[in-house]
């Protein structure tokens, strides 16, 4: 699937595409960083759109969304995300945007506000250890009773990235091509069945 770059953000749009996701990268880091993962999610013909960031912190774009639907008529069920600090920003705009979306990636991060009515999938790295675990558990009461959670084994917080190693993280047992993997299969299969 091609890449496309236009106005601050970086699309795959494979075609015959009926899903798509908008993906908000964590704090300070460059939205490039997340080409791999979204590369392999668009493989499974899902439309992503990859958001950059004004000093690479969503907080100062929360509404990075905003606009982003009207371009794509053909896609009928959308999807927001973002790693760490992005999707913690991306779950604030998803409260006051529920009926837009089927639901909600949060990957290495937790849903500040309640989101009752989404469906969500919640991924981290078993060796995670920049994702404040108190905070995951304070704020799991925001997420919907059937929410999916997937563990990812050997996984770490950085490596939903291609950043390298980020200070205070644990020590992954897998490599960040496999954490990609995993996490882009995930994400598909979650789009695909939730419809």
């Amino acid at each position: 699937v091609e890449m496309l770059e236009e106005d601050g953000k970086i699309i795959w749009h494979p075609e015959n595409a009926s899903s798509g996701v908008i993906f908000y990268p964590g704090g300070k880091v460059e939205h490039t960083a997340y080409i791999p993962l979204m590369e392999e999610l668009a493989s499974q013909g899902i439309l992503c759109i990859l958001v950059e960031m004004p000093f690479r912190l969503a907080v100062f774009d929360m509404d990075a969304a905003n606009g982003i639907q009207e371009q794509y008529s053909e896609i009928e069920n959308w999807y927001i995300g973002g790693h760490s600090l992005g999707g913690a920003m991306a779950s604030s705009y998803l409260a006051s945007h529920a009926e837009e979306y089927e639901g909600m990636i949060l990957l290495g991060a937790y849903a500040t506000e309640p989101l009752n009515g989404e469906q969500v999938l919640s991924i981290y790295g078993s060796e995670d250890r920049v994702l404040n675990m108190e905070q995951y558990e304070a704020n799991r009461a925001n997420l919907p009773a059937d929410y999916t959670e997937l563990i990812i084994d050997g996984g770490c917080h950085a490596y939903f990235g291609a950043y390298g190693a980020q200070e205070g993280d644990g020590v992954p047992t897998i490599t960040a091509e496999v954490q990609w993997d995993i996490t882009a299969q995930a994400i598909a299969e979650f789009v695909m069945d939730a419809k």
